[in-house]
C-alpha cells in the first residue's frame, strides 16, 4: 500500500509540473521608487515558437523586422533570404514574396531590413542594400519605388540606406535610414521628399568642446565630429504619433514619441525615465544601459520596447510607468540570443530573434492580463473595473507600486480624495498625491470654513494683545538684561551685540551651545522623518539617527578644532570655548525655523513647496552670517581677515580629515600585519 501511495504521489507531482510551465521561471521584476529591483510574477510566458521549417518555407536567415498589419497578418522581413514572409493571424503561411515584376522584368530584394503594411493592404519594404523603398500590393505586385531623396537639405556624402518604414493615414511615408543622423526622412504620398523629422540632440562632453576650441583647424578636422545619433527603429500608434528608439548608451531618453511637427511628447512621470534597466552601468554580468532596437505601441497608451543587450521586453503605460519586464538572454524557450524586432498580435507579444532565426509568441499570464485590463479600463474611463483589476494585481504582487497609483487615479476621478491620497502615498507618487491633497484640503476648508476663520481671528487677537502688553511692559526701559537662557535668541536677532556680550560680558554658556547643537540634531531627525510627503524624499529604510550625530556633531567639532588651531597662529584672541559657543549659537536659526517648516510641509501641495525650500535657504544663510559675525567678534578680526580665516578653516578641516584617513589606513595595515605575523608564528610553533 505504501508503494502504491508513493507512486500515486509521484504521478500527481509530475502532472502538476507539466501543467504549470508558465510558473516555472518566475523571472519577472519591477523597480521600486528607490531604484531597487523588486521580484514580480511573470507577466508573459512563451506560448509557441515558430521556425521557418515548421512553416514549410525553409529556415529564416537573420530576420530583421516584424509587423502586424490589417486582419492580424504578420509580416516578416527575412533579411538573409532576401524575402518578405506573410503569415495569417494563426501564424500560417499566406505568401512569401521573393521577387516581383517591374516593367516586364524580374526584380528582387537585397537584404531588406524593414516592412510595413497599410490599412488598405499595401506593403512597403525597406530594401536596404538596393538603397530604395519598394511599394507592393497586398498580392505582392510592384506599385512603385521611392528612391534616394533629392533636396538642398541633404548633406554632401549622404548615402540613402532605408532600414525601417511606416506610413500614416494620410499616406505620408516615414523612413529611418542607416547613417541618417539628420532625423527621420519624411516623404509625401507622391513619394516626394519633404524634409527630416525629429532630429536627436547633439551630445558631447564639455572637455571635448574645450579641446576643440583651442585646437588648430588641422587638429579639429582629425577630431571626432559632434553629430546626433541616428534613430534605429520606428512605430506608428493608433493616434498617428511616431514612437522611435535610439541605440545610445546611458541615455535617459532612448524612446521618443513624436508629434507631426517632430516634437517629443513622451510622458515620463514614472519613478525613472522609460529607459529599461536602472543602475546597471557598472554591475551585473552584462554591463551598461539597455539598448532598445525596436518598439511596439499598444492599446490604452501602453508601449513595449525590446532591449537587445539583455534580451528583455519592457512595457510602459502612457505616463511612463514600468508595468512589467519579461524575456532575457539564454537558450530557454522564453529566452533570446539576439532579438531584433517586436510586434503585438492582440494581447500576444511576438519577438523575432535574428540569431536563433525564430519567432517566439508570448501570451499574458493572469498577472499580465490583469495589469493590461486595469490600464485599459482606466484609459477608457471605466473606473470601477480598473480599481477591481488593480486590487487583484496587488493580491498577486503587493510590492507593485503602479497598482497603488492606478487605484489612486480611479479613486481621484470618483471624488474620494482622502482615500486616493493614501494610495498615492503607498505608490510614492508625489505629483498625484499633491493633486489629491489639494482637492481634499479644499473639501475640508469648505466644510469647516466658519470654524477656521474663527480660529484664525482668535489667534491674531492673542498675538496683537500679547504684543501690546509686551510693549507697555518695556516702555521706558532702555536696556534689558536678556539672561543666559534668552541670550541665544538675542544673539540671533542682534549678532554684533550678542556675540560681544557672550565674549566680553560672560553671558555665553558652553552647556547652552551644546544644548542648541543637540536640539538641532533632534529637529533634523524629526524633519527627515515627519516632513510632509510632497517634500520628503528620504528613504525610510536608510534613516539612521546616529548618522545625524556623525554628520552634524563631528563637522561642528572639526570646525572648532580647526578654527582654534588656525587662529592661535593668526593673532586670534578667542579661546576654544568661545569658538564652541559661537558655533553653537549660530545654529539657532535652524532650531527656530525647523518647527514651523515641518508643520508647514504637512499642509502644502507640490506647487506650494517653494516657500518650504526658501525657509531652508534663509536658515543656512542666517547660520553663515551668524558664524561670520561670531568669528569676527570673538577674535576681533576685520571683515576681510574673518572671511580668509573661515576659508582657511575649511582647508584645515580637509587636512585633518586626510591625516585621519591616512592614520586609520596605517593602523589598519599594522593590525593586519600583526595578525598575519601571529598566524604565521602559530603555524611554525
Amino acid at each position: 500500500m505504501n508503494v502504491i501511495r508513493i507512486a500515486v504521489q509521484l504521478l500527481v507531482l509530475g502532472l502538476l509540473a507539466l501543467a504549470a510551465p508558465a510558473a516555472a521561471s518566475a523571472d519577472g521584476y519591477s523597480y521600486s521608487y528607490w531604484g531597487d529591483a523588486v521580484p514580480a510574477p511573470d507577466a508573459y510566458a512563451p506560448e509557441r515558437i515558430v521556425y521557418g521549417n515548421n512553416l514549410g518555407i525553409g529556415p529564416l536567415s537573420s530576420p530583421q523586422d516584424l509587423y502586424v498589419g490589417p486582419e492580424n497578418k504578420v509580416y516578416i522581413a527575412d533579411t538573409g533570404n532576401n524575402r518578405i514572409v506573410v503569415l495569417s493571424g494563426e501564424l500560417k503561411v499566406e505568401k512569401v514574396i521573393t521577387e516581383f515584376e517591374r516593367g516586364g522584368e524580374k526584380d528582387a530584394f537585397n537584404q531588406p531590413e524593414g516592412v510595413f503594411a497599410t490599412a488598405e493592404g499595401g506593403i512597403y519594404v525597406a530594401d536596404t542594400r538596393n538603397r530604395r523603398l519598394v511599394e507592393l500590393t497586398a498580392e505582392g505586385a510592384f506599385v512603385r519605388e521611392v528612391g534616394e531623396p533629392k533636396s538642398s537639405l541633404i548633406r554632401e556624402g549622404f548615402q540613402y540606406a532605408p532600414s525601417k518604414v511606416v506610413v500614416d493615414r494620410t499616406q505620408r511615408i516615414y523612413v529611418v535610414g542607416r547613417g541618417s543622423y539628420e532625423g527621420i526622412m519624411e516623404f509625401s504620398a507622391d513619394g516626394e521628399f519633404t524634409g527630416f523629422l525629429g532630429t536627436n540632440r547633439v551630445k558631447f562632453k564639455p572637455i571635448d568642446l574645450l579641446w576643440k576650441q583651442i585646437s588648430t583647424k588641422k587638429q579639429r578636422d582629425q577630431m571626432q565630429q559632434f553629430i546626433p545619433l541616428e534613430f534605429n527603429n520606428i512605430d506608428l500608434n493608433e493616434d498617428g504619433f511616431l514612437f522611435t528608439t535610439t541605440s545610445e548608451e546611458g541615455s535617459d531618453s532612448p524612446i521618443k514619441k513624436l508629434n507631426p511637427s517632430g516634437t517629443d511628447i513622451l510622458r515620463s512621470k514614472g519613478y525613472f525615465p522609460p529607459k529599461g534597466d536602472i543602475g546597471t552601468a557598472e554591475t551585473g554580468s552584462v554591463r551598461g544601459s539597455s539598448i532598445f532596437v525596436d518598439i511596439a505601441s499598444d492599446r490604452g497608451g501602453m508601449y513595449s520596447a525590446l532591449d537587445s543587450k539583455r534580451g528583455r521586453v519592457f512595457s510602459y503605460d502612457k505616463d511612463g510607468n514600468l508595468l512589467y519586464v519579461f524575456g532575457g538572454l539564454g537558450s530557454r524557450q522564453d529566452r533570446f540570443r539576439n532579438p531584433s524586432a517586436i510586434a503585438l498580435l492582440g494581447e500576444r507579444t511576438l519577438v523575432l530573434d535574428q540569431d536563433y532565426n525564430r519567432l517566439t509568441v508570448f501570451a499574458p499570464t493572469r498577472y499580465g492580463s490583469l495589469i493590461r485590463e486595469a490600464v485599459n479600463a482606466l484609459y477608457d474611463g471605466r473606473m470601477e473595473e480598473s480599481t477591481a483589476a488593480w486590487r487583484q494585481v496587488l493580491q498577486l504582487n503587493g510590492n507593485f507600486d503602479v497598482a497603488y497609483i492606478g487605484i489612486g487615479k480611479s479613486l481621484l476621478q470618483q471624488g474620494d480624495h482622502r482615500e486616493a491620497m493614501s494610495y498615492f502615498k503607498l505608490g510614492s507618487s508625489r505629483e498625484y498625491y499633491s493633486e489629491a491633497f489639494k482637492l481634499y484640503r479644499k473639501d475640508i476648508v469648505m466644510e469647516h470654513f466658519g470654524k477656521i476663520v474663527l480660529v484664525i481671528a482668535l489667534a491674531l487677537g492673542i498675538v496683537v494683545f500679547a504684543a501690546k502688553r509686551a510693549g507697555r511692559r518695556n516702555a521706558g526701559v532702555r536696556y534689558k538684561d536678556t539672561g543666559a537662557l534668552k541670550h541665544p535668541l538675542h544673539t540671533m536677532l542682534h549678532p554684533f551685540a550678542g556675540f560681544w556680550e557672550m565674549k566680553f560680558e560672560g553671558k555665553g554658556r558652553v552647556s547652552i551651545a551644546a544644548a542648541i547643537a543637540l536640539l538641532f540634531v533632534l529637529l533634523t531627525i524629526v524633519k527627515r522623518q515627519f516632513s510632509g510627503f510632497v517634500v520628503n524624499y528620504n528613504n525610510p529604510t536608510e534613516l539612521n539617527s546616529l548618522d545625524e550625530l556623525k554628520f552634524i556633531v563631528l563637522p561642528l567639532l572639526l570646525w572648532c578644532v580647526a578654527n582654534w588651531s588656525l587662529t592661535t597662529l593668526m593673532d586670534g584672541i578667542g579661546k576654544f570655548k568661545d569658538i564652541m559657543m559661537a558655533a553653537g549659537y549660530s545654529l539657532m536659526p535652524f532650531v527656530v525655523l525647523y518647527v514651523p517648516q515641518i508643520l508647514y510641509s504637512n499642509v502644502i501641495t507640490a506647487d506650494e513647496s517653494s516657500f518650504y525650500y526658501l525657509i531652508d535657504t534663509v536658515a543656512y544663510l542666517w547660520f553663515v552670517w551668524l558664524l561670520f559675525v561670531g568669528t569676527m567678534t570673538i577674535h576681533q578680526y576685520t571683515a576681510g581677515k574673518t572671511i580668509a580665516t573661515m576659508l582657511l578653516t575649511l582647508v584645515v578641516i580637509g587636512i585633518i580629515l586626510f591625516i585621519g584617513v591616512l592614520l586609520f589606513s596605517m593602523v589598519q595595515q599594522m593590525v593586519s600585519f600583526a595578525e598575519s605575523l601571529i598566524r604565521e608564528m602559530s603555524f611554525r610553533w
